[in-house]
């Protein structure tokens, strides 16, 4: 009986050892918690509505103009004919230049079981479209829910949410997934807004394991370093995210740059991650018709590129809506070829008031 508790014993003494080296070798900012939310009550949804599209400048008439040439209708083998148009481009190197606010009506499938959205329900007039300021305006604090299904060793279900958060020139990007009962990730990207976007000043990431509690891990953006969760110091890079504010990055990228989202299109950004930092890019692919419960609507997929990511990193792949100010409806999330999590968006996203 003594021999057998004290097996026990040495077992648990081992786990604890382990436990406690494991979390020492999360680096720098493991042992503090991550900063306290931003106060926010979300209290109305956010239903699809006409995004503005902004179009370059129209060139100088011609003193005697040729008569129009008849529209053909889209035929495009990739692009389903009632396919929104995507918006005038703009080159990848280029800012775009002189801009017009003007509205265009997509064509959307039907939904199941929704009604379909008609253009003066869903959007403003095209007057008071065209009188809106250009200046861009951070959109409210925002929440989406998603429903989470997938594969690992078996399928898999979960619920998550993203939050946006902002209070002033601070933001919060708060992103938690779910899986069972058992997993629970949430990622938090805290920082400051910009004239150039997010600028992420801490992230944190936190796993719940069973048997192994919670372990964090901890990226910090300090001037012109940026310290990884490993211990490790590296140069800072301009416009450098963080694995949660991306997403948010992107809607304000796209918010901002509309005619960039269109099939060919390139996106690319710095991002750091707990082990490194390294050139993230994304091609803008065909728009898809997705039938959410928001309503129906189309979806721009933003696929990563190859020799984006490492084999034994999280591939990321997620669909922006414009009608639903330019926000990830979809995302997806695979690993090697051993996991897999889709996430959908479940119902309309709540924001807080203007």
């Amino acid at each position: 009986m003594a021999l057998g508790l004290l097996v026990i014993l040495v077992s648990v003494l081992h786990l604890l050892v382990v436990q406690r080296v494991w979390q020492s070798r999360l680096g720098a900012g493991s042992a503090d918690k991550p900063p306290a939310p931003i106060d926010v009550a979300f209290v109305q949804a956010l239903a699809p509505a006409l995004p503005p599209v902004v179009a370059a400048a129209a060139p100088p008439r011609p003193r005697r103009a040729a008569p129009a040439a008849p529209r053909r209708a889209a035929s495009s083998p990739e692009v389903p004919a009632s396919a929104p148009e995507p918006a005038a481009s703009a080159p990848p190197d280029e800012a775009p230049g002189p801009v017009d606010v003007v509205q265009r009506e997509p064509e959307v499938p039907a939904a199941e079981g929704a009604e379909p959205a008609s253009a003066a329900s869903a959007a403003a007039s095209p007057a008071s479209a065209a009188s809106a300021a250009l200046a861009f305006d951070w959109p409210p604090s925002t929440q989406l829910s998603y429903t989470v299904s997938g594969s690992y060793r078996g399928p898999v279900e979960g619920s998550a949410k993203v939050e946006w958060r902002r209070q002033d020139s601070h933001y919060q990007v708060r992103v938690t997934v779910g899986v069972g009962a058992v997993v629970e990730r949430r990622m938090l990207s805290d920082g400051e807004l910009t004239p150039d976007g997010l600028k992420p000043h801490r992230y944190d990431q936190e796993t719940d394991i069973p048997l192994r509690g919670t372990q964090r891990e901890t990226v910090r953006f300090d001037g012109d370093t940026i310290t990884l969760a490993n211990g490790k110091t590296v140069p800072t890079m301009p416009g450098v995210q963080d694995a949660a504010s991306q997403f948010v990055q992107l809607t304000w990228y796209f918010l901002t740059h509309p005619a960039r989202l269109q099939p060919g299109q390139e996106v690319s950004f710095p991002l750091a991650l707990p082990r490194r930092v390294g050139s993230w890019r994304y091609q803008v692919l065909p728009p898809e018709p997705m039938a959410l419960k928001v309503g129906a609507l189309w979806a721009y997929p933003l696929k990563p590129l190859p020799g984006t990511f490492k084999p034994n990193e999280v591939a990321v792949q997620m669909w922006i809506a414009p009608t639903l100010q330019y926000l990830p409806v979809r995302i997806t999330m695979n690993w090697r070829d051993e996991a897999m999590l889709d996430m959908v968006l479940d119902g309309a996203p709540l924001q807080a008031a203007h």
